[in-house]
C-alpha cells in the first residue's frame, strides 16, 4: 500500500513539474494586463499550454522576466522600445508584433460634477487634473492639448503627476479633489465605480499601440509565437475591444 501511495505521489510531482516547466510566462505593465490575462485563458483552453501573466510596475517583475520571461508586452510602443534599450538582448526585436491601438479619453467624477465635456473645460478655473508621467502616458496629454494651444493653461492645472498608473489610480480613489485625468479610455473599464468618461472629439483623438516581442533566452519560443499568433486573431481581438481597444 505504501509503494502505491508513494508512486501515485512520485506521479503527482512529475506532472506538477511538467506543467510548471510547459508555462509560458508573460510580462508587462498593468495597462493592457486584464485583456491579455483574459486571451491567457482563452488559449490555455484552445491549447493546454497554461500561461502565467504578470504585470505592473516593471520593478515588480523586472528580476523574474530576466530569469523565465518568454514575452513582454508593452503600454505602448515607445515603451517597449524604452525597455528594449535599457535592458539588452532580453527582447527579440526582430518577431515584435503591434497589436490593437487605444484611444485617449477624459475620466471624470462619477456624476461628472464639475460637467466638463471637452479639452477646453479643462482649462476653466477650479479644475485640478491628476497625470501620469510614464507608463505608456508620457507626453500623452501634451500631445492632445497642443492641437488646441493650450498646453500652458493646462499644466497650470495640474496637481500631481505620478510615476505609474497604478500610484495615480490609489491617489484618485484617495483624493477627491483631482477632477479630471488625461488617459486611456481602457482605464475606465477598470474604473467603473470611480470614473466616468469623457471622450475626446475627432480631431483631438490620439492613439497609442500594445506591442509584444518574445525573448531571446525564454525556453518556450515555438509556443511563445504561438501565443503571439493568437493574440492577432478575432477571439483575442473580441476581447481587447471588451476592454476599451479599438
Amino acid at each position: 500500500m505504501k509503494k502505491v501511495i508513494s508512486i501515485i505521489a512520485i506521479a503527482f510531482m512529475t506532472s506538477s513539474a511538467m506543467a510548471q516547466s510547459d508555462t509560458l510566462y508573460v510580462y508587462g505593465p498593468g495597462g493592457p494586463l486584464s485583456p491579455m490575462k483574459e486571451c491567457a485563458q482563452l488559449f490555455a483552453i484552445k491549447t493546454g499550454i497554461p500561461v502565467k501573466v504578470v504585470g505592473g510596475p516593471e520593478s515588480k517583475w523586472l528580476a523574474m522576466a530576466e530569469q523565465n520571461a518568454d514575452l513582454i508586452f508593452g503600454g505602448s510602443e515607445y515603451m517597449l522600445t524604452q525597455f528594449d534599450q535599457q535592458h539588452q538582448g532580453l527582447i527579440d526585436s526582430k518577431d515584435r508584433i503591434s497589436l490593437y491601438q487605444r484611444r485617449a479619453a477624459i475620466l471624470v467624477r462619477p456624476g461628472n460634477p464639475k460637467q466638463i465635456k471637452s479639452i477646453a473645460d479643462l482649462a476653466k478655473p477650479g479644475i485640478q487634473i491628476l497625470d501620469v508621467n510614464g507608463a505608456g502616458q508620457l507626453g500623452l496629454w501634451e500631445d492632445i492639448v497642443g492641437k488646441q494651444n493650450l498646453i500652458a493653461k493646462i499644466q497650470s492645472h495640474i496637481g500631481q503627476s505620478f510615476a505609474n498608473t497604478g500610484l495615480g489610480i490609489e491617489a484618485w480613489k484617495k483624493d477627491s479633489s483631482f477632477d479630471a485625468w488625461i488617459t486611456y479610455a481602457s482605464w475606465h473599464e477598470n474604473l467603473k465605480n470611480e470614473t466616468e468618461i469623457v471622450e475626446l472629439s475627432s480631431e483631438l483623438q490620439t492613439y497609442r499601440g500594445t506591442p509584444i516581442a518574445p525573448t531571446l533566452k525564454g525556453a518556450h519560443q515555438t509556443q511563445a509565437l504561438s501565443f503571439m499568433k493568437f493574440l492577432q486573431s478575432d477571439p483575442a481581438h473580441k476581447v481587447f475591444k471588451k476592454w476599451g481597444w479599438q
